[in-house]
């Protein structure tokens, strides 16, 4: 059985190739996509929405939104639970749908949800019923029929159309077929995923893990559990140990040894690269947290600071926003995790003013 030895550095080289965020830039959108596997939807834009900034950093100043707006429209790429995803993925997910609730993790949360949807079943046959004959609709144009109300000590109490909905994309029954704003458009799945077969659950589950696993270039075999996508890659690969680092990794067999030639970018908070904190610790010994639930007072780098990498480090935080109304990216601070040189100081403001001009606003520096 194979097992790489790895010193930090070259786990943080594979980490970085993998995402796609060495000099080697991506032909386009769909190949970005494709590689990451996902890019995750979040409605904080303090700075740009994160699926733009993701593709931003990976494709550079000749990315514009608009691709992304019509990728989904042409639904080469298609929207599941808050993750963007090659639509040819779908199938991979969708013998887990015909199997829910009994598969997967959160096994007894997915119980209780099935219980949940039983009891208010009547609602779920009109949602079925009223966008078959209307649809794509918003939440709000679908009628609460739940004689059960979801409850939650969260921001989902009481919310019961949307929770309904989410359950049956689960169910694999509706998708999210557009956006109009900030609204999600739901419709029938038949109509909004392609009509391919499903993959059978444990070979699917396989896949997913391999084409994670390509997509981070390094992970764990096991780990916490997410609730949308895992962290983790299960056997996918080959064995790993890093030097510096307990526990056992594993590994892409086609990453080590490659060539590595690095840059500068500019990550999002839910950057695939740092999206496992744990991960990020232990690869790249970077202290980074996403403070926008803190209180201003207690916040160390900013509302929505961006990850800073340099070639195959992690070397500081920018707090930055973008004003719109006043037509500005004010830059509050760049906050160091190492000392750095003038190339890099250059390199990092270059950066700052790519990111600046992509926006189509003015630059403010303090």
């Amino acid at each position: 059985m194979i097992v790489h030895e790895l010193s930090r550095a070259d786990a943080r080289r594979i980490a970085v190739r993998a995402q796609l965020l060495d000099r080697v830039r991506p032909a386009g959108l769909f190949d970005v996509v494709s590689g990451l596997t996902l890019l995750q939807i979040d409605p904080t834009a303090a700075v740009a929405p994160s699926a733009d900034l993701v593709a931003w950093s990976r494709l550079g100043s000749s990315y514009t939104p608009a691709r992304l707006v019509t990728a989904l429209q042409e639904r080469s790429l298609i929207e599941l639970r808050a993750m963007i995803r090659p639509a040819e993925d779908v199938k991979l997910y969708r013998a887990d749908m015909a199997a829910w609730p009994l598969c997967g993790e959160f096994r007894q949360w997915r119980v209780t949800c099935d219980e949940w949807v039983k009891a208010n079943d009547a609602c779920r046959r009109n949602i079925l019923e009223r966008l078959g004959t209307g649809g794509p609709l918003r939440s709000r144009e679908l009628p609460d029929g739940c004689a059960v109300p979801w409850g939650s000590t969260g921001w989902t109490n009481n919310r019961n159309v949307t929770q309904m909905l989410e359950l049956m994309v689960l169910r694999g029954e509706v998708a999210v077929a557009g956006r109009q704003g900030r609204d999600r458009l739901w419709d029938l799945a038949e109509r909004v995923y392609p009509d391919e077969p499903a993959v059978p659950s444990e070979q699917a589950r396989r896949v997913r893990d391999e084409r994670r696993l390509r997509a981070l270039g390094i992970a764990r075999a096991h780990g916490p559990e997410y609730p949308v996508e895992p962290a983790d890659v299960g056997e996918a690969g080959d064995r790993a140990v890093v030097e510096g680092v307990k526990g056992e990794w594993r590994v892409d067999p086609a990453a080590p040894g490659q060539p590595f030639s690095g840059r500068v970018a500019l990550l999002s908070p839910f950057d695939r690269l740092v999206h496992d904190r744990g991960r990020t610790a232990d690869l790249f010994e970077f202290d980074y947290q996403l403070e926008i639930y803190k209180p201003t007072v207690k916040r160390r780098w900013g509302y929505y600071a961006l990850p800073i990498l340099f070639g195959d480090r992690l070397v500081g935080k920018l707090d930055a926003a973008a004003d719109r109304k006043a037509g500005v990216f004010r830059v509050n601070a760049i906050h160091t995790d190492t000392n750095f040189t003038k190339a890099m100081s250059n390199a990092v403001d270059r950066e700052v003013r790519d990111l600046s001009r992509w926006l189509e606003l003015d630059l403010v520096l303090p």
